[in-house]
């Protein structure tokens, strides 16, 4: 449960995390997701340690989907301390963002994985003498949610999880799931398997896990943010993959969390090869996510994870969203609300917030070094 660079630095394990419920909000972007709301007195003592530090204006982002009940949290509160002050986060996937990021529409994009070269590459051309940088802000379980009648605790592992989602296992009495499952009463029915529509760090990191886990029988490529596989049922968003599952029986899909739990969708345990399954859970995450390396070099804090963990209680299918930003030349007028929204959101009490929302908080290393380079964007 530590996590390190690759040079020897390592981190302070990560405690476990209390997980008091759903957060719902109203979304500042364009999309419908939502999250369960904290009550009044919690968000007003979490905005009064706010700084905002000449922050005014309007700041406008778009990205990660899998982040958005946490970002609803952090701009409640940062307009709420900060009179004057619009957040616009538009929740619309990963790539979505990366690319908004890229044509100089947005401040800041959130996405699951990291930049990839050519990304970096583009990120030049908007950021003037600079380029853009990964900020670990958000860590999380991507669940597996499910809708089968009379199964409450399904257990399955890697494999079985690529052949439902590569639509080579199509029933849900398989041997291969009764096998994961004994005694459950698992139907002759066929399996609904939903996936995202667009573009999305979080299917590349299920993706990333399937391909590391299973390699055998995930041959698609471990990096495409699209869906990749033949088959299954499309929708838009963690949101729109969440309501698909909840509304359809023998369904099966991925979500960060929070949509789970929002939704009451059960959600799968994983048979890593440890003693018992692992459940998606954000003190399981975390242990998987506190062992993951800095592979970055510079301001950038890119992580490593290892998807093929069998660690005790530790949950495989993680992701870390990261805020994208430019190191240098970021725009002037809106620079110091960039500044003063990401030293909220990685903050001590910004940090607190996610646990409350089914998110895991930045292994403390990792966030102390966040803290440090977001007063130097320029």
């Amino acid at each position: 449960m530590k996590l390190s660079r690759k040079n020897g630095l390592r981190a302070t394990a990560l405690g476990a995390l209390a997980v008091s419920g759903a957060l719902v909000l109203t979304a500042c972007g364009s999309d419908d997701n939502t999250a369960t709301t904290p009550d009044g007195d919690k968000t007003s003592a979490a905005a009064s340690n706010i700084k905002c530090d000449g922050a005014e204006g309007q700041l406008l982002a778009a990205g990660s989907s899998a982040q958005k009940n946490a970002m609803d949290l952090w701009v409640k509160n940062f307009q709420a301390a900060c009179s004057g002050v619009e957040v616009n986060y538009q929740s619309i996937g990963s790539g979505g963002g990366i690319t908004k990021f890229n044509q100089g529409q947005v401040a800041f994009a959130g996405s699951d994985s990291a930049l990839k070269e050519d990304e970096v590459a583009a990120s030049q051309k908007i950021c003037k003498g600079g380029k853009g940088i990964n900020l670990p802000m958000v860590g999380g379980p991507v669940a597996i949610g499910y809708k089968l009648e009379g199964v409450d605790n399904l257990v399955l592992d890697a494999p079985t999880l690529a052949k439902i989602f590569d639509t080579k296992i199509t029933k849900w009495n398989d041997p291969a799931i009764a096998k994961l499952n004994p005694g459950a009463k698992l139907p002759d029915s066929t399996i609904q398997a939903f996936h995202r529509s667009d573009e999305s760090g979080t299917t590349q990191n299920l993706g990333k896990y399937l391909s590391t886990a299973a390699p055998a029988d995930w041959k698609h490529d471990p990096k495409a943010k699209s869906w990749p596989a033949p088959g299954g049922q499309a929708a838009n968003g963690s949101s729109g993959v969440a309501a698909a599952v909840k509304d359809a029986e023998g369904s099966i899909g991925y979500f960060e969390l929070s949509y789970a739990t929002a939704n009451k969708i059960p959600t799968v345990s994983i048979n890593t090869g440890a003693s018992a399954p692992v459940a998606a859970t954000t003190e399981n995450a975390s242990k998987a996510i506190a062992a993951a390396k800095v592979k970055g070099t510079g301001n950038d804090l890119a992580l490593e994870l290892d998807y093929a963990t069998k660690a005790e209680g530790a949950y495989p299918i993680v992701l870390v969203t990261y805020e994208i930003a430019c190191d240098k030349g970021n725009k002037a007028e809106t620079l110091p609300t960039l500044k003063a929204f990401l030293n909220y959101a990685i903050s001590e009490e910004g940090q607190k917030v996610l646990a409350d929302a089914d998110y895991a908080p930045i292994p403390a290393e990792i966030a102390t070094k966040v803290r440090e380079i977001v007063p130097t964007l320029s």
